[in-house]
């Protein structure tokens, strides 16, 4: 299956994410945590495919998406930069292994985040937030995206962590098995994790070896 949808706005999240909220085919279904692969629809770039985290929620009249930009190479998520409304993306079908399997620690690093949004949101629309914590690291403050959304939800338990800069009442600490042992504690529970490729496999490790059941972390595979 491939759609092409028309973008419907365009609005700045932090200084380098964007929400991209498109046209939403008829029918069109996912869950919150799935993805699509995306390209742009135009002329050199309809083969260029890169996978992308639904945002938005099956209810909405619009589909979303909260994309970062690397502007460091001229590649997909720097064009998609340049796009403006009534330009248009090429859908394609929906997958993804990150899906809400119970109350449980979410662990992010920086655009890792994305998969979470619409689970979280979807919780706390349901308010069912309860027993669910997010642990969110990134390097610099103006990095965290939806921090002011992720601190208006009842019921999450909520710990920023950031590693290149110092920001009264932020915390300045990598994710280890210390950091793990100190804010987390317990790990009976659920874990969901998302990241830099190092940063996933390293956690997956650290969890384990904390006493996490390889069946109770959930990662994008």
């Amino acid at each position: 299956m491939t759609e092409s949808v028309e973008i419907l706005g365009i609005e700045d999240v932090t200084h380098n994410v964007r929400h991209y909220r498109l046209e939403k085919p008829e029918g069109f279904v996912f869950q919150p945590g799935q993805a699509t692969e995306v390209s742009i629809d135009a002329e050199g770039w309809r083969d260029r495919k890169r996978p992308f985290t639904f945002t938005s929620l099956a209810e909405w009249p619009y589909l979303e998406f909260t994309i970062k930009s690397y502007h460091d190479h001229p590649g997909v998520t720097d064009r998609l930069s340049e796009l403006v409304p009534g330009d248009r993306l090429l859908l394609r079908d929906v997958w993804g292994t990150i899906t809400y399997k119970g109350p449980g620690t979410f662990i992010a690093g920086g655009a890792g985040v994305t998969p979470f949004i619409a689970i979280l949101r979807r919780l706390h629309a349901d308010g069912k937030l309860a027993g669910n914590r997010l642990i969110f690291s990134n390097r610099t403050e103006r990095d965290i995206i939806l921090r002011q959304e992720f601190e208006a939800m009842a019921g999450l338990e909520r710990l920023f962590t950031l590693t290149e800069e110092k920001v009264p009442g932020l915390l300045n600490e990598r994710i280890d098995a210390d950091f793990l042992k100190r804010h987390v504690g317990d790990f009976s529970g659920r874990f969901y994790v998302c990241g830099p490729d190092p940063m996933v496999k390293d956690l997956r490790e650290t969890l384990e070896s904390l006493g996490a059941s390889t069946e109770a972390v959930t990662f994008e595979k």
